[in-house]
């Protein structure tokens, strides 16, 4: 995928049918183009059991129009999958005889081997995930074990946001499906006080009223934590929607937040989970992951989505690894830390094109709002003050956002900045000067250390950020030139 043509997934659910076009490196391909009709295949399902007229033809409408854009954006490869509501439809089959004849072959997931997918979604974005994966859609609901970087065998519940009702009556009967499932199975057991992980439209669109309703300073919904004990006032609120926020949520998403609400509540209560977790990806990211190769796999996907993310603003080639080898003498940091310096590195690059007074504010937008997996609020937090102070700029000026990190956490991030700033203006970015000048520390001083037939480096410019370093660590700036 780096070097050639972009793919492309169809899937076909039971509330919508998608398509997105991929490019870039295999690991974290980002979507290149992305576009949903909300067809509505499982609506009419439980009441004769077929999917109707009206929702085949809205269907097969936007996968003619799919077909006419692959043609033309050269994509290399097209996978077309479908789910419960195909899998559960009396015509099915036919249905998939349709979309076949259209040029698009489509293949019907089986129910464990849907979860299985949505579970390899989740570990593709969260590498150490660790608990359950409750994919919602359209038709069904599907639960799988993540754990060590695998998926587990899964199970597939008729518990989806077109098949269940969001009243008592609703409630009852989804409760009882819920119960005799997980009666049979180890997952709610297995479950208590772990993570589940929240795959599905519907419910990032609850998380979305969950982040409103907190006024949430960060609009990303990857990652988000929902604390369990919030889900009787969410139920609450998504069947009460604020009216300012129906701008922010489309009517179909709207009108499936009291059932998913509904479902979560009852399985969060089943379950007993210590955290809940929102992960945009699922079973379309989880296709391609699973058909990576082992060493693929174990690849950091927020470092290797930052790489790829920098590009032609680069200015003398990424950098980014001896930028942070240069800089890491000055650090104790965690491991978890230093992998969020790293991607911060990496990214030190990615706001030269941009005019000089608006880099800061393009690397912290960047930290803040890229379609970054494997990593959290707080960590986009910190790379995004290093960015800034990377780029010149003192601080991130809103409060909200910076409210997410601790104080120790957002002086470390600052410090990094001011680091990178000070090898990128050594190197004048080019890497290779950076192996043989160092940085270490003491107690008392910073210094950086050069070699004698590159003392002509150690300009004024250089020196200013040397200071400006070492003020922000309490110590003093030094140099030590050496044969």
């Amino acid at each position: 995928m780096a070097s050639g043509k972009p793919i492309a997934i169809i899937d076909i659910g039971s509330n919508s049918v998608r398509l997105v076009v991929y490019a870039g490196k295999e690991r974290v391909p980002r979507p290149i183009f992305n576009e949903k009709v909300f067809a509505g295949l499982g609506a009419g399902i439980a009441d004769d059991g077929r999917i109707s007229r009206d929702s085949w033809d809205a269907a097969l409408a936007m996968l003619e129009r799919f077909k006419l854009l692959l043609r033309y954006m050269g994509v290399r490869h097209t996978r077309v999958v479908a789910t419960a509501a195909v899998r559960d439809a009396r015509n099915g089959p036919e249905f998939v005889d349709a979309v076949d004849k259209l040029g698009l072959e489509c293949r019907i997931l089986g129910p464990e081997e849907e979860a299985w997918y949505a579970g390899e979604g989740v570990l593709s974005a969260i590498p150490d995930a660790d608990g359950i994966v409750g994919d919602l859609g359209g038709g069904s609901l599907e639960l799988v074990e993540v754990g060590g970087g695998l998926a587990g065998r899964g199970m597939s519940l008729p518990l989806g946001v077109l098949r269940v009702r969001a009243g008592d009556g609703g409630k009852k009967a989804a409760a009882a499906i819920l119960r005799k499932a997980l009666r049979k199975s180890p997952l709610r057991d297995r479950a208590r006080g772990r993570t589940l992980y929240l795959v599905g439209g519907s419910w990032r669109a609850l998380a979305r009223v969950d982040m409103l309703s907190r006024r949430f300073p960060l609009p990303i919904t990857h990652g988000y934590s929902l604390g369990p004990d919030r889900l009787g006032k969410l139920r609450k609120l998504a069947a009460n929607l604020s009216p300012e926020w129906t701008e922010l949520i489309s009517p179909a998403r709207a009108a499936t937040l009291p059932a998913a609400a509904m479902v979560l509540r009852l399985l969060a209560k089943a379950l007993r989970p210590a955290r809940i977790i929102v992960s945009t990806f699922g079973i379309r990211e989880g296709l391609l992951f699973a058909d990576l190769s082992a060493r693929a796999r174990r690849a950091d996907p927020l470092i290797a989505a930052a790489r790829d993310s920098g590009g032609a603003e680069r200015r003398f080639g990424e950098h980014g690894d001896l930028l942070d080898a240069f800089i890491d003498p000055l650090f104790d940091d965690s491991a978890a830390a230093r992998r969020i310096r790293l991607a911060s590195c990496v990214l030190g690059d990615v706001a030269w094109a941009a005019d000089p007074q608006f880099r800061a504010e393009r690397g912290v937008e960047m930290a803040l709002h890229g379609n970054w997996v494997g990593v959290t609020a707080p960590e986009r937090v910190m790379m995004a003050e290093a960015l800034s102070a990377n780029f010149g700029r003192q601080h991130i000026p809103d409060r909200k956002v910076t409210a997410l990190c601790t104080p120790g956490e957002l002086a470390r991030a600052d410090q990094w900045g001011l680091a990178m700033r000070l090898g990128q203006r050594l190197s004048g970015g080019v890497g290779a000067v950076l192996e043989s000048a160092s940085l270490s520390c003491d107690a008392d001083t910073v210094t950086l250390c050069l070699p004698r037939n590159q003392q002509a480096l150690l300009a004024d410019p250089v020196w200013r950020r040397l200071e400006r370093l070492a003020l922000a660590m309490g110590r003093a700036p030094a140099v030590d030139v050496s044969d």
